[in-house]
């Protein structure tokens, strides 16, 4: 399912199909230049990093802000996590996971505005920040552990297991990204296909009600997307073997929470 949005439509039409037509390359009829979902994530970027200088010039100690004051707000609540799960190095990690959040549920909210649709209901942006995360959290494993240390990490304590072990954790591993990718995707993508039904059929009447669901489900998906980034970190840097069974253990715990939200 191909979805458009008046803002993509707009901004295409006025920035980036004229460019695309000067280099030379043809549209076809209905075609636009750069997809959809790039536009708005290219928008939602543009206006975090317009965001970040703004607040950066009025910091302040002495007499912050509203705005610095939510941003304080939510930078503990999320660092105060971090230090739950990853442990007293969750420092070097906070930007990475800031940005998940911040990023994701931008992202996740905007389809509730007119006009706009949610980056996320495509599967190609959720993919590309699984992969991004897979990959992060395995670099940190490298080099933290070293190569064959944190190989030693996927075989577990008992030597005569280690082959098997080994395989298990390998497609545990392979798993995550789609895990991560297709659960954001699956849920953001049905939200916006209710919200989207129930406004034809009865307008402002149910579709409100959804909507604060959607508010709701869009903030979880955030926290659990951002969480689960955590418990894979925190197994990747940590470094005895019997603490292998507590990451499983709070991979299962976060996804088993994560199932019920899927059904709504």
């Amino acid at each position: 399912m191909h979805e458009t949005s008046a803002v993509g439509n707009f901004i295409n039409g006025h920035l980036f199909d004229p460019i695309a037509r000067a280099l030379g390359l043809h549209l076809g009829v209905n075609h636009h230049a750069v997809p959809d979902h790039i536009v708005l994530i290219l928008l939602i970027a543009s206006a975090l990093i317009l965001f970040a200088l703004w607040l950066r010039g009025r910091l302040s100690v002495d007499n912050p802000g509203h705005a610095q004051h939510l941003v304080e707000v939510i930078f503990g609540a999320i660092q105060g996590l971090m230090k739950e799960v990853i442990g007293r190095e969750y420092k070097h990690f906070t930007p990475l996971i800031i940005t998940l959040a911040v990023y994701i549920l931008i992202g996740n909210l905007l389809g509730m505005i007119p006009g706009f649709i949610s980056p996320t209901s495509n599967l190609n942006i959720t993919a590309s920040m699984g992969l991004c995360v897979f990959i992060y959290y395995n670099y940190q494993g490298f080099r933290k552990q070293g190569f064959v240390g944190y190989l030693k990490h996927f075989c577990g304590p008992v030597i005569w297991l280690a082959p098997l072990l080994f395989v298990i954790e390998l497609i545990s591993h392979m798993a995550r990204p789609f895990s991560l990718s297709v659960r954001l995707f699956g849920n953001i993508f049905a939200e916006e296909l209710i919200i989207g039904s129930l406004n034809k059929l009865f307008p402002f009447v149910l579709s409100s009600i959804v909507m604060f669901l959607a508010l709701l489900l869009s903030t979880i998906q955030s926290f659990i997307f951002i969480l689960l980034t955590m418990v894979y970190i925190s197994g990747a840097v940590e470094e005895a073997h019997g603490e292998g069974h507590g990451e499983n253990h709070k991979e299962t715990t976060v996804q088993q929470s994560a199932d019920p939200v899927a059904a709504v």
